[in-house]
């Protein structure tokens, strides 16, 4: 491959992550790119500024592990308008399983059941269905139960760079 010019190497990362629909990773780039790691960082940067500079309708986010564009939130009721707000969001119950999954992970279905005081084996099922759980492992003990916790659909999802991000419980 021939030499690249800075200018020319951030089109093309620029390229890349609008072609695609999963972030895409710094060593992703830079194996495509065919430039050191090192590189690619600092003109993710350059492009993340330029987003901001120039006031674009989208920014340049790092989510679960790699990086992606994505559109500013502020502009997000237009965007509803012409894209209609997703009609399979999650129910209430779906929400409350994923938060505490999200927050006590690795937690079994058992511990789930005693903090939400209900059973919760369809929210599971619908987090299993839509990647946003997995099963992680199994309990030391008894029945040796499933545990679970959240996936990389899960930030994604949410837009989160890693489990660091999630708001801090009250």
């Amino acid at each position: 491959m021939p030499t690249l010019f800075p200018d020319e190497t951030k089109s093309i990362i620029e390229a890349l992550l609008f072609v695609t629909n999963e972030p895409l990773t710094v060593k992703t780039m830079a194996e495509i790119i065919e430039c050191p790691e090192y590189n690619i960082k600092v003109l993710l940067k350059e492009i993340k500024a330029d987003c901001e500079r120039e006031r674009k309708g989208f920014c340049l986010k790092e989510v679960a592990g790699g990086y992606s564009f994505v559109t500013r939130p502020e502009y997000a009721p237009y965007i509803e308008k012409l894209v209609k707000p997703r009609l399979n969001t999650l129910t209430q119950a779906a929400l409350e399983t994923l938060a505490i999954i999200a927050y006590r992970q690795p937690v079994t279905k058992s511990e789930i059941d005693e903090i939400r005081g209900v059973n919760s084996d369809s929210a599971i099922n619908t987090l299993l269905g839509r990647s946003l759980i997995e099963e992680v492992g199994r309990k030391e003990g008894p029945g040796r139960p499933i545990l679970y916790g959240t996936t990389q659909n899960f930030l994604k999802y949410f837009g989160l760079k890693d489990l660091q991000e999630l708001p801090e419980m009250i």
